[in-house]
């Protein structure tokens, strides 16, 4: 009698030590699966990373254009800062016919420095927009566009912009007032080369 209650018992302890371990498992697996992030787990800004890298072959860039206008009086200028250049260039026409340029060397201790210095405006809290909402090509017909790329040799990295138009406000989040600055002030007499090119 007593081995009969045994050989009853047994397989119901059994099966309820299974279910007790599978709800624990399953318990276990919607933690990671629904909250791994939301504690302690940081997320990594990729292009934010990429900004403050210092190494070569790492650049920002700054693009300015006008009105789309006739293209003889179309202006447009660009500054590219990297670790160990800094160069401007003034354009007139679409085909960006050089007006003007000034190139000159760099330090990768200026580099990080002008990199700090954007990252604490903000410079890649934007986020990108993807396909035709990123094309600024007849963006803010009557204003001025603003493109600012963070870049790894060739390639962008993130490409952020605004413009003087309300209707065409882009996906740059900081002040387009102080990253300007920032970048012009890179370049001595840089404004000069700009005012030769009305914008």
């Amino acid at each position: 009698m007593v081995n009969y209650r045994t050989s009853r018992i047994l397989p119901i302890i059994l099966v309820i030590v299974i279910i007790v371990i599978a709800i624990a498992a399953i318990v276990s697996l919607a933690r990671i699966v629904f909250f791994s992030g939301s504690s302690t787990s940081v997320v990594v800004d990729e292009s934010r990373a990429a900004l403050l890298t210092t190494t070569a072959g790492r650049s920002v860039n700054m693009t300015v254009r006008g009105p789309i206008v006739a293209d003889e009086e179309f202006h447009s200028y660009r500054i590219d800062i990297s670790p160990g250049n800094r160069t401007i260039k003034t354009y007139t026409g679409y085909l960006e016919n050089v007006v003007a340029s000034n190139s000159l060397p760099n330090s990768v201790a200026a580099y990080e420095q002008f990199v700090y210095a954007l990252d604490k405006a903000n410079f890649s809290k934007g986020i990108e927009l993807e396909g035709d909402r990123n094309d600024v090509r007849g963006v803010c017909a009557t204003g001025r566009v603003y493109e600012f790329s963070i870049m790894n040799n060739e390639d962008i990295v993130k490409k952020l912009w605004t413009s003087t138009c309300k209707g065409s406000v882009g996906s740059l989040k900081s002040s387009v007032t102080q990253l300007t600055s920032l970048f012009v002030n890179q370049i001595p007499d840089a404004d000069k080369l700009i005012k030769k090119v009305s914008l």
